[in-house]
């Protein structure tokens, strides 16, 4: 997945001299980060690292994380990006059990190219990787390790194939609209394969990337910035920010995760953005895609089958597909599963009707999420959706807790400011809209949800908080 090469081409092109990388505090053009990442590339290989090793990456800086992630692919080694702000004990527990090669956790030495957005003259082109030209890599050759946990479990490893990722940019590119002219805002962890992989499939297409996180640096990034990449959560800001008069130049959001309410979209037309809303997995990457808001087509490349459960009317998602991961490093257990040239996550869809095989793909949720309450299997994202539509409510995540004689009830965890009335208010839009299987028996507030690096709700991390009847969640009034 990573594109060294790409960059070095683009550095000795034309295009040489073009912004790559951008933050609120540096920027670097096509041929210094070419400097850099030779650089870095030269201290690993001097350093003990070989063709193939595993390399794991820790670095708060996203410039110099994407340097060492470009780095360690010239070395012919497989970056495996972490999340920086797990602690010291839980860092060492995961890469305990991955044991990787070699670690980086501080930047690697640059190349002498320096910051300058003018084009490389001089002594500093001599910088530039010109001798430095390792054959390329074969496509099946791993090239990226990162974490997957989604919404739930503790992380685990999914590493990939060169071609597994990289394969898909083409498509990618085209789908999104993204041109080697635009700059690009990525406004989420690097540890999140998301915005990994909107930084890299940037990069290879010869555009800009804008690295920016927090409120006031992703307003100020919307001023220069045509595509951004993102969660459904991280969407509405942004449009609200662009309502309120923030200038934008936003031509395209490509909102990755779970489903974007129609409302959301049409706000989006109204600001002059269009989106492209796509549903995929670390273990599968893209499987379906909407580029008009008429629903989920399978990618270009993808077969997507929904198969029947037994006694239940939802079915299984499974694809077969060019893109879909090798695995889990370490021998993790997870739920990627295949069978034979097949591969499924567990995600539940509606199944298709014989008369109309062709329909969108129609998700509800992960297999493993689901809640068998009283006999019933509640499916969290119908009663979420329900309920994120009640004005006062920011967010909400619907999750089984444990119940003596029913086995489980549904438990909503509603974000949300104090407001009195909200919780009746709530049951009496759960009363008319929902089965009595789905309407939440508990109720708890909170001032900000947990979220998993990418932006999403920690579906998991909510669950253990519920078990363990700590005080983090109030019951809601």
């Amino acid at each position: 997945m990573p594109v060294a090469h790409a960059v070095i081409a683009h550095a000795r092109s034309s295009a040489g001299g073009r912004c790559a990388l951008r933050s609120p505090e540096r920027s670097r053009t096509y041929r210094a980060l070419a400097a850099d990442v030779a650089a870095g590339a030269e201290f690993l290989r001097a350093t003990g690292t070989v063709v193939g090793d595993v390399v794991a990456i820790s670095l708060p800086d996203p410039v110099d994380l994407l340097t060492a992630l470009l780095a360690i692919d010239l070395a012919g080694a497989t970056p495996l990006v972490c999340d920086h702000t797990w602690s010291r004990a839980q860092r060492a527990e995961v890469l305990r059990t991955i044991a990787p090669a070699g670690f980086v956790e501080v930047p690697l030495p640059r190349g002498s190219a320096g910051d300058a957005l003018a084009p490389l003259s001089g002594p500093a082109a001599s910088s530039l990787p010109d001798d430095v030209a390792p054959p390329e890599p074969s496509v099946s050759a791993l090239a990226w390790a990162g974490f997957s946990s989604g919404s739930t479990g503790r992380p685990r490893a999914v590493v990939r194939t060169r071609d597994s990722w990289a394969g898909s940019f083409p498509a990618a590119a085209r789908l999104t609209g993204t041109r080697s002219e635009d700059t690009v805002l990525v406004p989420g962890p690097l540890a999140s394969s998301l915005y990994c992989f909107a930084a890299v499939h940037t990069l290879s297409t010869g555009a800009c990337v804008q690295l920016a996180t927090g409120a006031a640096a992703i307003t100020t990034a919307l001023a220069t910035s045509d595509v951004v990449h993102l969660v459904p959560s991280a969407l509405e800001p942004i449009l609200d920010a662009i309502e309120a008069g923030a200038p934008s130049r936003l031509r395209t959001a490509v909102v990755g995760g779970a489903s974007l309410p129609a409302d959301v979209r049409e706000r989006a037309a109204r600001a002059g953005v269009g989106v492209v809303t796509y549903y995929g997995a670390v273990e599968l990457s893209f499987v379906a895609i909407d580029t008009d808001g008429t629903g989920l087509r399978p990618f270009p490349g993808v077969e997507v089958e929904v198969r029947e459960l037994p006694g239940a009317t939802l079915g299984e998602v499974w694809v077969r597909s060019p893109w879909v991961a090798q695995g889990y490093l370490a021998r993790a257990t997870g739920p990627f599963r295949r069978e034979g040239e097949w591969a499924t996550v567990g995600d539940l869809a509606e199944l298709p009707t014989p008369s109309h095989p062709d329909t969108p793909l129609v998700l509800r949720g992960r297999g493993d999420g689901a809640i068998l309450t009283g006999g019933a299997t509640v499916v969290p994202e119908d009663v979420e959706v329900v309920l994120r539509a009640i004005p006062g409510v920011e967010d909400v995540v619907v999750v089984g807790t444990p119940h003596r004689r029913l086995g489980a009830v549904v438990t909503a965890v509603v974000q949300c400011a104090d407001r009195p009335g909200l919780r009746a208010h709530l049951e009496r839009v759960a009363r008319a809209s929902l089965s009595a299987a789905q309407r939440p028996r508990r109720w708890y507030g909170v001032r900000e949800l947990p979220r998993t690096p990418s932006g999403k709700a920690a579906r998991g991390a909510i669950s253990e908080a519920l078990l363990s009847g700590g005080p983090a969640y109030e019951a809601l009034r």
